[in-house]
């Protein structure tokens, strides 16, 4: 990243730290790499980021063991809960996680193949108000940023849980086989894997026989339907508005009940989402660990700047420098270079030139830093013990003493 895209990574970050923090998340660590089978079993073999966009490797034990870079971060964040007891004797955990993550996919607009997500889990959690806090939060990050609500769109699905999708899952299975000349080879193919897949294929074709296919809302047990009921109240009761789109899978296999996708208008063409996530009660299982329910989101940080810059928002562009110290010659450049120190020690933000600009060129490297205060520092006011201020906002100046100026400045900082 160069500093103009990591600076709205910085800020990014920043908000979604400080409106985490409000609902009692904390930060996790995890590791770029993990062993692969943290993902073949926690994501899924069948799914497209475990057959087809991992970047996997074997390193140098003997024997050798098989690594993968992190495609996202639940498997990961759940693997370090487990490993860690962070949800022991029945406690909640819930994490907030950035980072990059890796997968070979053919890049395009807001989708590279090295990409910056930021996410959350609570595990340990089973009641719908978590699932109605999880999307809150996303909701409200998306407008903490400046996304407009009207832009915005929250997509809601229940994928049942192991009681009724076993029987829906073979009811899509036959309903492939029986439209299969119809359907394009990779759909077919998910018949045998993980049918729910087909849902999220583009090829037109397939999407139209699809729109015939069975739902999955309909053939929910009492208990889903009644988790469903109650997510889409809380929700409702906040006034967050939301379609329900009975075909939204999500990409991940360890998905059950609530998923959920926030998609934008503009900024993104068709693949519009910025931002999604689900319940996944059965993951810790994967990893032998004890039934632990848990959910979470991940959103795209290049994606959601696309959303925000198609929605004419910009990232604040922080001042870089309080106090701009410029010398008028360069026998003065270690009482300047000196000066400087002392007001960074003093905790003000402080630049210097470098370069032996003229003193003009210097006040227009202050004005384009953003500096507050520009001091001068001149032959004829050091030899008097001083240096001139100048306020660059009122253009206001006053000579103080050399000795008094990190407080003099502070003071005009305010």
């Amino acid at each position: 990243m160069l500093p103009d895209v990591a600076r709205a990574w910085e800020y990014l970050q920043r908000v979604a730290q400080d409106l985490f923090a409000r609902y009692g998340y904390e930060p996790v660590y995890t590791p770029l790499f993990e062993h692969t089978e943290v993902f073949t079993r926690g994501i899924g073999e069948a799914t497209d980021i475990v057959s087809k966009e991992m970047y996997t490797f074997l390193d140098r034990g003997n024997p050798p063991r098989s690594l993968t870079l992190r495609p996202e971060g639940t498997a990961s964040v759940v693997r370090s809960a487990l490993e860690h007891n962070l949800t022991a004797n029945g406690a909640q955990a819930k994490l907030y996680y950035a980072g990059p993550m890796f997968r070979y996919e053919r890049p395009q607009k807001g989708r590279m193949r090295q990409f910056w997500q930021i996410g959350i889990e609570v595990l340990g959690a089973a009641e719908p108000s978590a699932d109605a806090e999880v999307i809150t939060v996303l909701w409200r990050y998306f407008e903490t940023l400046g996304i407009p609500a009207d832009s915005m769109r929250l997509l809601l699905n229940s994928m049942g849980d192991a009681a009724c999708r076993p029987a829906y899952r073979d009811a899509i299975a036959g309903f492939i086989h029986s439209h299969a000349s119809n359907l394009c080879e990779e759909c077919n193919r998910r018949a045998g894997t993980n049918p729910l897949r087909a849902f999220d294929c583009k090829n037109p074709g397939c999407v139209s026989v699809m729109a015939g296919a069975p739902l999955l809302r309909d053939e929910l047990c009492a208990e889903c339907a009644e988790h469903y009921a109650d997510v889409k109240a809380y929700l409702d009761g906040l006034g967050i508005p939301y379609i329900e789109e009975p075909r939204l899978v999500r990409g991940l296999d360890y998905y059950t009940r609530t998923v959920f996708e926030i998609q934008v208008d503009a900024g993104l063409g068709s693949q519009n989402a910025i931002g999604g996530g689900g319940r996944y009660d059965r993951l810790m299982e994967a990893y032998n660990g004890p039934p632990t329910p848990g959910l979470g989101f991940a959103l795209g940080f290049e994606r959601t700047l696309l959303a925000m810059q198609a929605a004419g928002v910009e990232v604040p562009a922080p001042a870089r420098a309080e106090v701009f110290v410029a010398r008028v010659d360069a026998s003065v450049a270690h009482a300047a270079f000196s000066l400087a120190q002392s007001l960074r020690d003093g905790g003000m933000a402080t630049e210097l030139d470098h370069q032996s600009r003229s003193l003009k060129s210097q006040f227009k490297q202050a004005d384009r830093l953003g500096a507050r205060i520009v001091v001068v520092v001149g032959p004829d006011e050091l030899s008097e013990g001083e240096v001139t201020l100048r306020d660059m906002t009122t253009k206001e100046e006053k000579r103080v003493a050399l000795a008094a100026a990190p407080a003099a400045i502070a003071a005009m900082l305010g």
